[in-house]
């Protein structure tokens, strides 16, 4: 791990693992209620980035390989990161209320609604390779469905 002049560990390698992909960095409150009322149509991936080697450490590298191979990919993509900026993490979170805090995670949205929700037991011990699997069948369940009216 890197660490700063007194500022603790430098956490801006593990933003850019998700940044470098085009994942846009949601860091204040504002930041969340913007992209949340924003984004509410299409589809939306909400990475929530940890410090935690364990699991983190395959999280953030499971997004690429879902993204590049995954021919459904998220209208939307996101990310706050626990722990860092917790005023953003938190509001996060009430977005998706009905699920425990659980960091690193994957929040995925269809028209500004939670639709599935990959917490750390799911990332936690098992590889890059498989945590990616779970994001390439998140992304093709809500690809292209359509709402059925009665």
């Amino acid at each position: 791990m890197q660490f700063g002049l007194g500022t603790g560990p430098d956490v801006s390698w593990m933003r850019e693992e998700l940044t470098d992909l085009g994942i846009e960095e949601l860091k204040t409150v504002d930041d969340v209620d913007r992209a949340m009322d924003e984004y509410k149509e299409g589809t939306m991936l909400m990475v929530i980035n940890s410090v935690c080697g364990c699991a983190a450490g395959n999280a953030r590298p499971a997004v690429e390989i879902a993204l590049n191979e995954s021919d459904a990919k998220p209208d939307h993509k996101v990310t706050v990161f626990a722990g860092q900026d917790k005023e953003a993490t938190a509001r996060a979170r009430e977005y998706f209320s009905e699920y425990p805090p659980s960091s690193p995670a994957f929040a995925y949205f269809k028209d500004g609604e939670i639709k599935a929700m990959i917490p750390r037991h799911r990332i936690e011990g098992r590889t890059k390779v498989e945590i990616a699997d779970d994001l390439k069948m998140v992304f093709e369940a809500f690809e292209g469905e359509e709402e059925v009216s009665e």
